[in-house]
């Protein structure tokens, strides 16, 4: 029976049409069957029929050759054949898929086999969908143009399309695959889709937790709730595979704290009845949390120095248990093998449980593993970034003694670029069971980045900025990135450039070039400024970095000239220092980072530690000591629901040749102290007969901060937190005989003397779309008559 697909009726299913066309099938072969044994006996029809055939007849194919469909039969002339068989035959050739309709019919010594073909794809369109493209999904479905139709594919593919919108938490969406026929046995596919609203989760639970809030849990989390900014928070959608990927963020977040124990005993997922929203609940076990026991390192190879490995290690007894630890003693001690020659040298952890005092003692047993080397390291997917850019993350080359854990570290780095979607890193069987290949996968993503921008202020007037920044500037791994800002009073050039392994080692080179020129920060004066700076940056420990520079420094000191007889709208000092004119330095410096991030020692502390000096008179026209320091530490407490915060930075500025400027000396801005204007502290010449207030900077300064950050209460994907601060500070110090020269122009020197500031106030933190954004309101309790307070500044968030 012959289907006729019209585009005016509502066509039947392709799940009704199988059932249609294989009923009428089935009744035909009965039908033939009925008549082949007409002229038999009575008595004989009990016995199983059989069939000779002389020659088969193929009707209704036109692009199918007869001979492609004989070999689906599988009958061959003259061949004795079953009912059973012939049935076979029917079904292996209505399997192949080419067929709409299939009809056997043995007429004595010939058998008529009549088909009917499916029509060809003429065109795949989509109706209906808005949040998918028409070219994502036709990157889904696997029907093809002008291939033959097949309704089981096209049913598959209005699944999958399905599958598609579900990622995407639209869990309502259906799909409806439609077929419209056109002549020369042609059709056009036509998929209806319709998406549904987005299923959000409306709240996430917790049950079983004592130590941990569910506040602090669904921080841990990459879903969060729904909120009153749900238009824009796309997190806040049910996908199960993100609800699997927090599955894994809570056990680790638990492990590295020491709930070696911690367990998820399932996840509640209940849709609401309107099916738009889930209520999803994890149940856990937290468990005892364990600490360090005894620390152990024993090994009975002959050519192992235990007592050199035992000065390595950094694991303590009382430290809270954390497998992030284990690694990093374990990658320590393996490094410290290969330093020493002692290939293939392995480190295995024996973790001995002590449920009595909850503590875990930890042997650390050094083994010979496999003598195994890498054949090779193989590299796909990479259109843009060069090669060694990404062999210079391994911590191993060709040849070497293939070590598992420093493959995976390798892995680790080439993800932490920043330059991939996904990094794959496998390790299989080379061509020898004494090698391996290591395959590298990668999938590239954007790097680069332009701006173009306008701005208009009533101090500046109208601005205009450009600025360009690349990652991964020519595939090669460097960093590069420029700008240009101006407006009618500021005016501003920058230029870096970095290259993080130079000559192929964990040695950073590049280069600062920039030029300003501005009216100095509330100052009548006016400024310009230009820094050429190549440096030089490499480890000196697990911890440490140093960085060493050279630094060419242009700076001129404009101030406005009045004729004679008109009061000046600057101070004496300004005027003397402006008279110096331009001046180039040329210094020497250096920089050391300790920053224990490195190591991931505790997942709650941390602590970062700078000291830089510069020693200017390598040429130039003067000679200084310019020293700068900066320490912060963080913990939580509270069960990690609040954060501290302390940070003290400092410097000094000694001159041996010539004298500091304004331009030289240390100023401070609402980022380094709170509570004040740029220029807020410090000393000043002031003269009230005209006015003058001029901002000198000074020679020293020192500024404390302490803040604790905390939740407001209110939903996590609103990304508003608050926090209280306390900053105490000051800036003094001008040269020698300021004094007197102000005096003699009718002004004088003020706050030129150590006296600290005091600034408390209170922290709104966003996470925006912008970025990460802070506003600060604030109120100087002790402070300096010529200063300038700001009671509220809003600046982008920066922790360390």
């Amino acid at each position: 029976m012959a289907q006729v697909i019209s585009a005016r009726k509502a066509p039947l299913s392709f799940k009704q049409k199988n059932q249609v066309s294989r009923a009428a099938k089935v009744v035909a072969v009965a039908i033939a069957l009925t008549a082949g044994v007409g002229a038999a006996t009575l008595p004989r029809a009990a016995y199983a029929q059989s069939y000779v055939f002389n020659s088969v007849s193929i009707e209704g194919n036109e692009r199918i050759e007869g001979s492609t469909i004989l070999s689906y039969a599988g009958i061959a002339r003259g061949q004795s054949v079953s009912a059973g068989q012939l049935n076979d035959a029917y079904q292996r050739i209505l399997g192949s898929g080419l067929f709409e309709t299939v009809d056997i019919i043995p007429q004595g010594s010939k058998l008529v086999i009549k088909v009917v073909e499916y029509p060809t794809v003429n065109k795949i369109s989509f109706e209906g969908n808005k949040r998918l493209k028409d070219d994502e999904l036709a990157g889904i479905v696997q029907t093809q143009l002008r291939r033959v139709f097949s309704p089981r594919i096209a049913e598959a593919d209005a699944q999958r399309i399905s599958e598609a919108y579900s990622q995407q938490g639209r869990i309502a969406a259906r799909v409806s695959p439609k077929v419209i026929k056109r002549r020369d046995n042609r059709v056009d596919l036509v998929f209806e889709v319709f998406e549904g609203g987005v299923a959000e989760i409306e709240r996430i639970g917790f049950s079983g937790n004592s130590n941990y809030s569910d506040r602090r849990l669904r921080r841990v989390m990459a879903t969060k709730q729904a909120g009153i900014l749900r238009a824009l928070i796309q997190k806040d959608t049910y996908i199960e595979d993100r609800v699997e990927f927090d599955k894994q963020l809570l056990r680790d977040f638990y492990a590295s704290r020491g709930y070696v124990d911690f367990r998820i005993t399932g996840v509640n997922s209940e849709l609401a009845q309107e099916r738009d929203g889930y209520f999803v609940t994890f149940n856990v076990e937290e468990g005892q949390q364990f600490q360090v026991g005894e620390v152990t390192i024993t090994s009975d190879l002959p050519e192992v120095d235990v007592e050199l490995f035992e000065k390595k290690l950094k694991l303590r007894s009382g430290k809270v248990y954390s497998p992030a630890r284990i690694e990093n003693e374990i990658a320590r001690l393996e490094t410290l093998a290969v330093r020493e020659g002692l290939n293939f040298l392995r480190v295995e952890p024996r973790i001995t449980r002590n449920d009595r005092d909850l503590t875990l003692d930890v042997e650390l047993q050094l083994t010979r593993g496999p003598r195994i080397f890498i054949e090779r390291i193989d590299i796909e997917g990479n259109t843009t970034t060069l090669d060694r850019v990404i062999r210079e993350q391994f911590l191993l080359a060709e040849g070497d003694p293939f070590n598992p854990r420093a493959v995976r570290e390798s892995a680790e780095r080439i993800r932490a670029l920043g330059y991939f979607e996904t990094a794959d890193v496998q390790a299989r069987e080379g061509s020898t069971p004494q090698q391996v290949i290591v395959d590298v996968d990668v999938e590239e993503r954007p790097t680069g980045s332009i701006g173009f921008g306008g701005s208009y202020s009533t101090n500046n007037g109208i601005g205009v900025n450009l600025s360009f920044r690349e990652r991964n500037f020519l595939g090669r791994g460097q960093n590069f990135g420029f700008s240009f800002d101006t407006s009618s009073s500021t005016r501003s050039f920058n230029l870096n450039f970095s290259e993080p392994s130079f000559l192929g080692r964990d040695l950073e080179f590049g280069f600062i070039a920039n030029y300003a020129e501005s009216d100095n920060d509330n100052a009548d004066y006016d400024t310009a400024n230009g820094i050429f700076r190549p440096f030089l940056a490499f480890p000196i420990s697990d911890n440490g970095r140093l960085q060493l520079r050279y630094t060419l420094d242009y700076s001129d000191l404009g101030a406005p000239r009045v004729d004679e007889g008109e009061e000046e709208e600057v101070g004496a000092v300004i005027l003397q220092e402006a008279d110096f004119g331009p001046r180039y330095d040329s210094s020497l410096g250096y920089t050391y980072t300790y920053d224990t991030i490195r190591a991931g020692l505790s997942p709650t502390s941390r602590f970062r530690f700078e000291f830089g000096q510069d020693f200017s008179g390598v040429g130039g026209n003067s000679a200084f000591v310019k020293t700068n320091v900066r320490a912060v530490a963080q913990t939580k407490i509270w069960n990690e629901e609040v954060t501290l915060r302390a940070s003290f930075q400092g410097g000094a500025l000694n001159y041996s040749q010539s004298e500091s400027r304004a331009t030289d000396r240390f100023r401070t801005n609402p980022n380094i102290m709170r509570g004040f204007e740029s220029n807020g502290i410090g000393p000043r010449e002031i003269r009230d007969s005209n006015d003058i207030d001029d901002p000198l900077g000074g020679n020293f300064y020192a500024v404390a901060r302490f803040e604790a950050d905390f939740s407001l209460g209110l939903p996590e994907e609103y990304g508003l937190t608050g926090g209280l601060f306390y900053d105490v500070g000051s800036v003094w110090g001008v040269n020698d005989g300021y004094d007197e020269l102000a005096e003699s122009a009718g002004g004088k020197i003020v706050s030129d003397d150590f006296d600290l500031r005091h600034v408390v106030g209170v922290s709104v933190f966003w996470n925006s779309a912008l970025g990460p954004l802070r506003l600060d309101f604030s109120e100087a309790v002790k402070k300096s008559k010529y200063d300038k307070p700001l009671n509220f500044n809003i600046s982008v968030s920066k922790q360390f």
